[in-house]
């Protein structure tokens, strides 16, 4: 339960850093440059302190597809898997209904955000690549003090160089969709956005396998 509990509190506040942020962005500025580096510096320094914390707990997942390579893995269960990805999806609704409460907005949004199209499908891709990469290689090469920290510089970077503007992660995905603000995803785009991930989250795994041989 204390692994479930800290998968959930995890995601939500994830989520309600994302939200709120890019909330509060659109608030002190119109420069979208300005709001996207407020994003980014707020998400950054929020997960980096929740997998700091929580890593020990519940392993930090945060995120189906990082629980799904556990599990291909074979380092937990199907059922580990099931209950990590629903609370995790759980959590990240819970974190924009947060977030939008905090900012005086309805507690329950449709996002009106399209974000669609090949190239930024492709960015959602290589943005999970590239986070599968740094953990299972982190973690092969006995450096997981590292995690926090090298995880939420590779979200931070990939913010600004992938198109998609890096969600890497299907329950934060499916949690920006409850808020209509800059952080938001219209739920026409959502299920392919899952899609590049889980096929990020695999060829990630497949390049690991190669390099670490």
């Amino acid at each position: 339960m204390n692994k479930l509990v800290s998968e959930f509190l995890g995601t939500c506040l994830l989520v309600c850093i994302v939200v709120g942020s890019g909330i509060m962005a659109t608030n002190l500025s119109q420069d979208i440059g300005l709001q996207l580096l407020i994003n980014t510096v707020s998400t950054v320094f929020g997960l980096m302190v929740l997998i700091q914390l929580l890593m020990p707990i519940s392993g930090a997942h945060f995120n189906p597809v990082v629980t799904l390579m556990n599990l291909i893995q074979k380092n937990i269960s199907i059922s580990t898997f099931i209950k990590f990805s629903i609370v995790q999806t759980a959590g990240a609704i819970t974190g924009a209904i947060l977030a939008n409460a905090m900012f005086n907005y309805a507690l329950i949004e449709t996002s009106t955000k399209i974000r669609s199209g090949n190239n930024v499908y492709l960015g959602e891709v290589i943005a999970t690549v590239g986070l599968v990469l740094v953990i299972n290689l982190l973690v092969s090469q006995e450096k997981t003090t590292l995690i926090p920290v090298m995880v939420a510089s590779w979200i931070g970077s990939a913010y600004f160089f992938t198109s998609s503007t890096s969600f890497a992660n299907p329950a934060v995905t499916v949690g920006r969709m409850f808020s209509d603000s800059f952080a938001g995803i219209a739920p026409s785009s959502v299920l392919q956005f899952i899609a590049a991930q889980i096929i990020g989250a695999l060829l990630g795994l497949g390049i690991f396998k190669v390099v670490s041989r």
